[in-house]
């Protein structure tokens, strides 16, 4: 049986690498371990205890054409079923001309096996109800808003794109993660029934398949002073290379960086983007990610970082800011065994 999980996730994996459909593109977050149900329906309860987190992004703030994405999830470890249920919420604008905003409400559910000691294995199952829609602003007017006897006069009619109600989408996704004492390798495949996300009656505009490839490996660097919650416990000290990548359609990109973790305080550093396979002929080159946080002994993480953007589009737009707020809640199964001690040795962001 357990193989049979194993073998249907990774051929859902291999049917999401093959397709390459070109009409449209999620939200990214800079700080993409700090929005883990984002990242991976595999990661719902990973943590072992209760979690709650918010993530805000606002990208060239400073051009006509500005992203603003926002999210809340709530994930729980149910360790009397090996399992893990999640929920999650995003929203995100882009405004220009007009304003297309998306919203997301995800129910997500994962399973955990036991490859070996200290070796585990989870999968992830996420349904997601999507709504888009589309304003125009109101100065802004097309062809046939024009009267023809007084041509020079205000604009008439509404709607004439003839764009209809807001579209509403059922997207399927699936992810895994292995997680090992200091090394995880993670995918995960969104909207694998590409639905259909056109506003124009009659017409097909499928939301392509998104992949995710991430991994990472945590080297200690030994321990430094004692904490100073009354305990004997010396603070953490790791270093943290880690890759991201993503497609979606035609769109490749890739994270490549290291996180330095010095209890209780994270550095990170990266850059985003794959030069050398560029886009209809334009250069893939994004940003260097700048990253400072803070992991409490309460359970709070904090998080902040700036993209430096570094593509054609300049650092004159302002770059990208990203707020990242978690906290994961005292445990409920104090003193319960929980099937297992290893955490995901991933960073918080």
């Amino acid at each position: 049986m357990n193989r049979l999980i194993l073998s249907s996730i990774f051929i859902f994996l291999l049917m999401a690498a093959t397709i390459r459909n070109s009409y449209g593109q999620d939200p990214q977050y800079s700080q993409y371990y700090a929005a883990p149900l984002f990242l991976n329906p595999a990661m719902a309860g990973v943590e072992l205890n209760e979690r709650i987190g918010f993530n805000y992004r606002v990208q060239w703030p400073n051009i006509n054409s500005k992203f603003t994405t926002y999210s809340a999830y709530y994930d729980a470890h149910l360790p009397e079923l090996n399992s893990g249920i999640g929920f999650h919420f995003m929203q995100d604008k882009e405004v220009s001309t007009s304003v297309l905003t998306s919203t997301t409400l995800s129910s997500i559910y994962s399973y955990e096996l036991q490859l070996a000691r200290k070796v585990f294995f989870r999968t992830g199952f996420q349904a997601s109800f999507m709504r888009k829609s589309l304003d125009f602003n109101s100065e802004q007017f097309f062809s046939n808003n024009i009267n023809e006897l007084n041509p020079f006069g205000g604009p008439i009619g509404t709607n004439t794109l003839n764009l209809g109600e807001p579209v509403n989408m059922l997207s399927l996704s699936v992810g895994g993660i292995l997680i090992a004492e200091n090394l995880w390798i993670g995918a995960s495949a969104f909207h694998l029934n590409q639905p259909n996300q056109s506003f124009f009656k009659d017409t097909n505009s499928s939301l392509p398949m998104k992949v995710n490839f991430h991994a990472g490996y945590r080297f200690s660097l030994g321990e430094g002073g004692f904490r100073s919650d009354f305990t004997t416990m010396s603070r953490e000290r790791y270093f943290i290379p880690s890759i991201n990548y993503k497609r979606q359609g035609p769109f490749e990109q890739l994270d490549l960086g290291a996180y330095l973790y010095l209890e209780p305080i994270v550095f990170g550093m990266w850059y985003r983007g794959l030069p050398f396979k560029p886009v209809q002929s334009v250069s893939n080159r994004d940003a260097l990610v700048m990253m400072v946080g803070v992991n409490l002994i309460s359970g709070l993480n904090i998080g902040y970082s700036y993209d430096y953007t570094v593509s054609k589009i300049g650092i004159k737009s302002g770059g990208a800011q990203e707020l990242s707020l978690s906290w994961t809640l005292p445990s409920r199964y104090q003193g319960k065994p929980l099937g297992r001690d290893t955490v995901l040795p991933c960073p918080k962001f």
